[in-house]
Formats: C-alpha cells, sequence, structure tokens
C-alpha cells in the first residue's frame, strides 16, 4: 500500500495492552462502576473519560466519574509499566517505513503520560516523526474523525495520504471517517472485534509489514 504517511494506534498495534485492559476493564473496572455486564467491544478505542460517559447513558453507574478515572490511573501504570511486550519487528518496521521516505506518527485515545511511559520503556521516542494523543484536542472521541482529521494536519498530509493501523471497530471507523485508508489489524486478544470496514487486515506483524512495504 502506497502512503505519504502511515498512522499507528498505540493500544492493540503497537503493544499487546488491549487483552490486558480487557481482562482489567471485566474484572475489575467496570463491575465496581456499572450494573451489569457492559459489552466491552462498543468501547475499545475510545478515550477512557469518554467510556464513563458512555456507560452513564446506558447503565445504572455505581461509583463517580473520578474514582472510575483513578481506577484506570492505577491500572495504567501496572499495564504500560509492566506487563505489556511490544508488538513482534515493530521498531524494524517503524524504521523502515521511514526510510521508504514515509512520516510514520503514533496516533491514540490515550493520556499523553500513558504514551510517554510506553515510549521511555521501549526506547521509542526518536522512532516517530508525530505522537499525538487525542486529549490533545477539544474533539470528540474514536469513532468520530476528529483525532485522525488532526493527525493529518499535523504529519502536514491529505487524509486520502495516509493509512491508520487499527485493532478496534471505534479506530476503523475513525479512520475511514477521517477519510484515511484503514488497516486492520488482529492483535491476538481475546475479543474478535469487527474489522470489516477496513480496507484491508492483516493478522501477524508478517502480514502487517507486507501490507505496508510490499514485502515479507
Amino acid at each position: 500500500m502506497q502512503s505519504t504517511a502511515v498512522l499507528f494506534d498505540m493500544d492493540g498495534v503497537i503493544v499487546n495492552s488491549e487483552r490486558y485492559w480487557v481482562e482489567t476493564e471485566r474484572e475489575e473496572i467496570l463491575p465496581a462502576a456499572v450494573d451489569g455486564e457492559p459489552d466491552t467491544s462498543e468501547t475499545t478505542g475510545m478515550n477512557f473519560r469518554e467510556i464513563y460517559d458512555h456507560l452513564e447513558e446506558r447503565h445504572e453507574t455505581t461509583a463517580s466519574k473520578e474514582e472510575f478515572v483513578a481506577r484506570y490511573e492505577e491500572a495504567a501504570r501496572d499495564i504500560y509499566g509492566e506487563r505489556v511486550d511490544l508488538m513482534e519487528g515493530f521498531a524494524e518496521l517503524v524504521a523502515d517505513l521511514r526510510a521508504d521516505g514515509r512520516t510514520v506518527a503514533l496516533v491514540s485515545s490515550s493520556p499523553r503520560d500513558w504514551i510517554d511511559r510506553m515510549l521511555d520503556r521501549f526506547d521509542l521516542r526518536d522512532a516517530f516523526d508525530e505522537v499525538i494523543s487525542a486529549e490533545e484536542i477539544d474533539g470528540r472521541s474514536k469513532p468520530e474523525p476528529d483525532v485522525y482529521e488532526y493527525a493529518a494536519e499535523r504529519v502536514g498530509a491529505a487524509p486520502e495520504e495516509c493509512i491508520a493501523v487499527e485493532d478496534s471497530t471505534n479506530g476503523v471507523k475513525s479512520a475511514k471517517a477521517a477519510g484515511m485508508t484503514a488497516v486492520g489489524y488482529r492483535n491476538q486478544s481475546d475479543e474478535e472485534l469487527d474489522l470489516s470496514a477496513a480496507d484491508a487486515v492483516a493478522a501477524s506483524p508478517a502480514e502487517l509489514r507486507e501490507l505496508l512495504l510490499g514485502e515479507k
């Protein structure tokens, strides 16, 4: 796939954090916040502060937003600081994309301090041309297009010149709504999310490399 810029989501794409978030949300955060069993596939890819608003509209909440946010912050310290692994071959993939003349950015719904923790742990500070958190903008979270529209401006490329790599239904919808090519990435988490709206789907790091660079 040819493009001017490649934009990578963080959770479930760069690092395998989605499996830990799904487990933590299902077993700890959501049971303490709402009655019933919310479908986590509806909220995967959303900013965690907006997840509370989403749940409050649909369920009886049993915790305040402040308590909900605090549980996410505590979980994030453990997940990004201790538990996640980097996608196999990711550092090499990014380096080769940049050597091929592509602009490479990280675009995430996560707060900047969570992103920074991951970048420091895996020594990726210099890997990206741009690092973008959705919390930098006064806009709506994925699946709305706001963060990807902002990202296109930051990397200096038209949306149609950008490829977004996303593992979630909401992430793919966001990229497509912004006018980008979306590559769905199957990250081997417990959730089988709907990536049917993506222009192509990769089921492994090798397949993703082949899609983006045309090589195995």
